[in-house]
């Protein structure tokens, strides 16, 4: 193949193979650490060799088949014993077969495998995910520290301790059985989720949106998809993403500023990335069973997706949904989320009883005073909305959000009602 940078070549292919290495040298080596030291050890390889010798016709069967021989050189060193002998011959012979690996179902399953221990319950959550992005995503410590406005050392030691945890806690590696399969699942698709938010929302920062992060949260959605298709929560925690991210595009202005929902010129949604989320949803439907909150929110997100307009917007069956999804999943944000759907589906009265109801659970949460300003403006209120956006303003961590509560504390403050919304 022609290349004219080889370095570019081996991050762009670390990119894409890094995840199937790193399981495949897990299954050899038995410790997600240090497997990741020897897919680490073999791009260093390829940065050396590449540019001297060229980049391989086939650059990731070559990457796998050099981690490979460096995991099975250091299992040999490691085993001395007599009594390991058998084993590792099993697992020498296992490891040596790179076709077999490569094309079959095997590193399919590794994967999913990594996924699991990536995620582990017994990770903290912010573990869960810098290994997550780690292992699976092929971001460096920086890009991860970068996505989160965290420092770099801190992200890095926040990896190397889950590391730790996984080795001295002695987590296999093992798709779970299926009496754990439910509840490991879950923290798998709560860690993706949280990728996902934080790339749509962005919690502090200058940013609005971080695109990088939900178009890598669609990545680990699809494999997971591929990896567990019978598991609807799966398919509709993919549908979700996909329908939210069709509205990107439209979220911000040239120069960065947020553009809420019902100012939104839908002529810039992503058509393609909707039909991808319908169909996923669909797929999630057709499986049956037990409805899950994934995939309630995605048919939330499908009423948004559907509808014309904002005006068209079936807001009282988004609201039935909330309603539904508080009790499947109870969480205080999606109760806010239900009171916003409930004032714009024409009751802002009602609404405002669940905001009252939310304050001790919601107190330091910026959009609570949000949504209770919007809903105080559409029953006349705006000096109160003004106060409660002011609240807002001084809560949020994310500098173009503090901007959009501060402008329509000015518009609330001066008479205006501020646009449907408090900000989706």
């Amino acid at each position: 193949m022609t290349v004219t940078d080889p370095r570019r070549v081996v991050e762009t292919v670390w990119r894409i193979e890094s995840a199937r290495i790193i399981a495949t040298l897990t299954r050899i080596v038995k410790d997600v650490g240090i497997a990741e030291e020897l897919a680490q050890d073999t791009m260093v390889i390829a940065l050396e060799q590449w540019p001297v010798n060229g980049v391989p016709d086939d650059p990731g069967p070559w990457l796998m088949a050099t981690a490979k021989h460096r995991a099975i050189d250091l299992v040999r060193r490691r085993v001395v014993y007599a009594r390991k002998l058998a084993e590792i011959g099993r697992t020498l012979d296992e490891a040596q077969e790179p076709d077999h690996d490569l094309d079959d179902g095997n590193v399919q399953d590794d994967i999913l495998r990594l996924m699991f221990i990536a995620c582990h319950p017994v990770l903290p959550p912010d573990g869960r995910t810098a290994l997550t992005l780690r292992l699976l995503g092929g971001l460096t410590t920086d890009e991860i520290a970068r996505a989160f406005l965290e420092p770099s050392p801190t992200v890095g030691q926040r990896i190397s301790r889950a590391k730790k945890t996984l080795a001295v806690k002695q987590v296999p590696f093992e798709i779970p059985a299926p009496d754990q399969l439910s509840e490991r699942l879950a923290s798998v698709l709560e860690v993706i989720f949280l990728v996902f938010n934080e790339g749509y929302s962005a919690t502090a920062g200058a940013d609005w949106t971080r695109p990088n992060l939900c178009e890598e949260a669609m990545r680990l959605g699809r494999i997971l998809a591929g990896l567990a298709p019978a598991e609807p929560e799966v398919h509709g925690l993919l549908a979700l993403m996909e329908l939210q991210a069709s509205r990107l595009g439209a979220r911000t202005a040239p120069d960065g500023a947020p553009i809420l929902l019902a100012d939104q010129d839908r002529a810039r949604w992503d058509r393609l990335l909707i039909r991808r989320g319908i169909a996923a949803l669909e797929t999630a439907r057709g499986i049956g069973g037990p409805i899950g909150p994934f995939v309630l929110q995605a048919e939330i997100a499908a009423c948004h997706a559907t509808a014309t307009s904002a005006a068209d917007t079936d807001w009282a069956r988004i609201a039935a949904l909330y309603q539904v999804l508080t009790y499947v999943w109870p969480s205080p944000v999606a109760e806010l989320n239900r009171a916003v759907a409930v004032g714009l589906a024409g009751d802002p009265q009602a609404g405002l009883q669940i905001v009252a109801g939310l304050r001790d659970a919601l107190a330091d949460y910026p959009q609570l005073p949000a949504v209770r300003a919007d809903l105080l403006s559409r029953i006349g209120k705006h000096s109160e909305a003004a106060v409660d956006y002011r609240r807002a303003a001084e809560l949020t961590r994310n500098d173009r959000e503090r901007e959009v509560f501060l402008r329509k504390a000015t518009e609330c403050a001066t008479g205006g009602r501020s646009a449907p919304g408090p900000g989706v």
